[in-house]
């Protein structure tokens, strides 16, 4: 079955405009998932809003937003009131500028998604596009309204389409001197660090997605077929703590067990 878009609009370079639609470039809809159920009727259980307060249950009607100004102190949001917060939308992917590919740090990526023509007849358009950015080796920052929010999106070639990313907004970011604070200068020299490069070396390669496993997923569906069967399942053992050892002798070790990488075949 064809997958559907989930956006439709135009891609806009100065007055080159080409209509898009927008689909969904992952999903977690395949992962195993579970209900609450109650234990003693096997029924499932539907989850309440309780008032905090009075203890009792509160009507879908009687339920709205609140933003926190003080300690139990709330603002009162309307439905209308919400909706006018969101930003016009004209469904165009503006782009503001063409940086290079790199150019962005990874730590801002969100969401991907593929942007493909809406039609035959906005192809043209859109290969010239592509094949432009792909020929200049760039990708285009560009905003539009997705979701009630003004996101930017990092539009890069993607093999016959092109692949959107949303980008968090900066203040989602968090600082990473925060966390890296605290480290102690350290300088790897000599015998150490030839040892790390050699294994490094012996152990380059290709990133295949297909080569990565969900083993929890897997593990799961594994412990479904396992109570239908009837079987009895028996507690992992807790796994064994690595004791630490010397970071030399490691080095040394783990580059006498090292297989070299594979030749790249030319071409």
């Amino acid at each position: 079955m064809t997958q559907r878009s989930i956006w439709k609009g135009h891609l806009k370079v100065a007055q080159v405009i080409c209509p898009v639609a927008l689909y969904a470039a992952a999903s977690t809809s395949d992962r195993v998932t579970f209900h609450t159920i109650n234990r003693a009727t096997g029924n499932r259980v539907q989850r309440d809003f309780i008032d905090s307060e009075t203890g009792k249950p509160v009507a879908r009607d009687d339920q709205a937003k609140g933003y926190e100004v003080a300690p139990d102190t709330f603002v009162v949001l309307e439905p209308d009131e919400l909706a006018a917060a969101v930003p016009d939308s004209d469904k165009t992917l503006n782009v503001r500028s063409f940086i290079a590919c790199g150019a962005v740090d990874g730590v801002y990526f969100d969401k991907p998604y593929f942007l493909a023509p809406q039609d035959a007849d906005s192809a043209e358009a859109f290969v010239l596009l592509r094949d432009g950015m792909r020929s200049a080796e760039v990708a285009a920052l560009a905003q539009t309204v997705l979701f009630r929010r003004l996101r930017t999106l990092l539009i890069r070639p993607h093999g016959t389409g092109l692949i959107g990313t949303t980008l968090h907004f900066d203040y989602e970011v968090r600082a990473a001197t925060e966390v890296f604070a605290d480290m102690k200068k350290i300088k790897i020299t000599g015998e150490m660090l030839d040892l790390a490069k050699h294994i490094i070396v012996t152990k380059t390669g290709k990133f295949d997605p297909e080569t990565f496993d969900d083993r929890y997923d897997a593990a799961l569906a594994d412990l479904v077929k396992a109570k239908m069967a009837g079987r009895k399942i028996k507690p992992r053992a807790a796994p064994k703590v690595a004791k630490s050892t010397d970071l030399l002798a490691a080095l040394r070790e783990s580059a006498k067990t090292a297989k070299p990488a594979p030749k790249r075949k030319a071409g």
